[in-house]
């Protein structure tokens, strides 16, 4: 059964919502951060995507003091994405009460140290976070477009031992249209051994259907659950279920 894994992104401590990664096109929500954890936990969540967004335009860590809270009040396994651009970021966002560490940007910008972070770390806790805009990986928040393909950046990593891909469409995150199938059927194809995380367009439960169909480990979940296209009823019978 495909694990769900609600999204809590953050600006100033608060929970957010950008459109297609616009940091001008932002949705600020007034549940804090630790109440939404406590309710996905309550609902037999297991794992957080928790996203630092001033983080990840600062390139270091902004809301660790969130992360700490959330650690502190749920059992839930945290999978931090955001700012972590160096081994102290990284041990940082760790003892912090971080699970797994998402490696996005430095994945591009430095593939020495993401590789030896995957070393040291282990496949169990480094996720390589693909973020793509037409077949292309973006970095820095989305605000910069590399010249590194998708496929070319997976395979390099899988090549040293990574298991664990967060692939999101930004063209469809936060539009609420569904999520790029194509694109994620072609991952699996292509990586057949990968444990692949949907991220990006979820509007309803019967994308996440579509999405178990296809052979997703995982789906990420963000704006669907703010606006009350997916409820933590549905959220609680799916966890019943996995």
């Amino acid at each position: 059964m495909m694990t769900l894994i609600p999204a809590i992104d953050l600006i100033n401590g608060r929970c957010v919502r950008l459109t297609k990664g616009d940091y001008t096109a932002k949705t600020e929500y007034a549940a804090n951060p630790v109440d939404m954890a406590r309710m996905f936990a309550d609902c037999g969540i297991t794992r957080l995507h928790l996203v630092d967004l001033d983080g990840a335009k600062a390139s270091e860590p902004r809301n660790l003091a969130v992360l700490e809270q959330i650690c502190a009040a749920t059992t839930l396994e945290v999978e931090w994405g955001g700012g972590v651009k160096t081994t102290a970021t990284l041990r940082d966002v760790m003892n912090a009460g971080a699970r797994y560490v998402i490696c996005g940007s430095i994945a591009v910008d430095d593939e020495s140290l993401c590789m030896e972070w995957l070393s040291a770390y282990g496949a169990e806790h480094i996720i390589l976070g693909a973020d793509v805009r037409d077949g292309m990986v973006s970095t820095h928040g989305w605000q910069k477009d590399s010249s590194v393909s998708l496929f070319a950046l997976v395979d390099k990593y899988m090549g040293q031992g990574l298991r664990q891909v967060i692939c999101t469409d930004i063209s469809r995150d936060g539009m609420l249209q569904g999520p790029n199938f194509d694109l994620y059927k072609s991952l699996l194809q292509r990586f057949p051994n990968i444990e692949l995380t949907l991220s990006g367009g979820v509007a309803s439960m019967h994308d996440l259907d579509v999405a178990a169909q296809a052979g997703l480990h995982h789906a990420i979940i963000g704006k669907a659950i703010y606006e009350g296209k997916i409820t933590m009823e549905e959220l609680r019978l799916w966890s019943q279920n996995e």
